[in-house]
């Protein structure tokens, strides 16, 4: 891992960084990046709102109710799909991206973010007054960021798992079958419940977390996902 000082040499030397007294506004989230994060939230809203539907039909139209319950389920079922590939392409471009939004971001391989981890969590708790040195993910934001990853792929074998048991013949059920012969339908269906609240909590969670950090450091945490630019101060990088 490059030290502090090659890191900040390294941001500095890039013609894109703007530089004022004590501040740089630098380009953190590529366009790639924030075009996935907004198809990942809208996948999450509708999938969100049809899941629930799925599970608690409160709606029912006409003398042919199950038509808007098929239609519910060939939009979550599309949704699920543009989920998937985000994700996919999310995890594809952590390998090839910037630096802020590669893998190592995430995973705590490096022994300064495990140290700054413990620190992180010190500053939330109230316990420290200096941010993180953090351009991009701060290290206790990155292992949540693995968490959620993780909880988005058996969200997603599990939901296709379930999809596929209307074709036991098909191809879907050929890559997802076998995740019955390790749990019983209803486990997976709880699973596949449980991780939508877990997921909506995040999001909760996570909304109100970037909008109090980016008034607290000033550093425009929330609109740099639109704009992919953060003004740090220079000992932030």
């Amino acid at each position: 891992m490059k030290t502090k000082e090659a890191r900040v040499r390294e941001v500095l030397q890039d013609p894109t960084v703007e530089r004022t007294p004590g501040i740089v506004t630098i380009r953190v989230w590529e366009l790639p990046v924030r075009v996935l994060h907004w198809t990942v939230v809208a996948a999450v809203l509708v999938l969100a709102g049809t899941g629930y539907y799925i599970g608690n039909p409160y709606i029912l139209v006409g003398s042919e109710p199950g038509f808007v319950m098929g239609l519910i389920r060939s939009i979550h079922l599309a949704s699920a799909w543009v989920f998937s590939v985000a994700i996919i392409c999310r995890i594809i471009w952590s390998f090839i991206g910037n630096r802020w939004s590669r893998w190592d971001q995430l995973v705590p391989v490096h022994r300064e973010r495990r140290v700054w981890l413990w620190k992180t969590l010190g500053y939330y708790l109230f316990l420290r007054k200096e941010p993180p040195p953090a351009a991009g993910h701060n290290p206790l934001a990155g292992v949540t960021y693995l968490v959620v990853f993780v909880m988005f792929v058996v969200q997603i074998i599990t939901g296709l798992a379930l999809a596929a048991l209307a074709n036991p013949q098909g191809v879907l059920w050929s890559t997802t079958g076998w995740v019955f012969s390790l749990f019983a339908i209803q486990t997976v269906r709880l699973v596949h419940h449980l991780i939508m609240w877990l997921t909506i909590g995040f999001v909760i969670h996570h909304v109100y977390s970037a909008v109090l950090v980016d008034i607290e450091e000033k550093s425009g945490l929330v609109s740099s996902i639109f704009t992919g630019y953060k003004r740090l101060p220079i000992d932030r990088l």
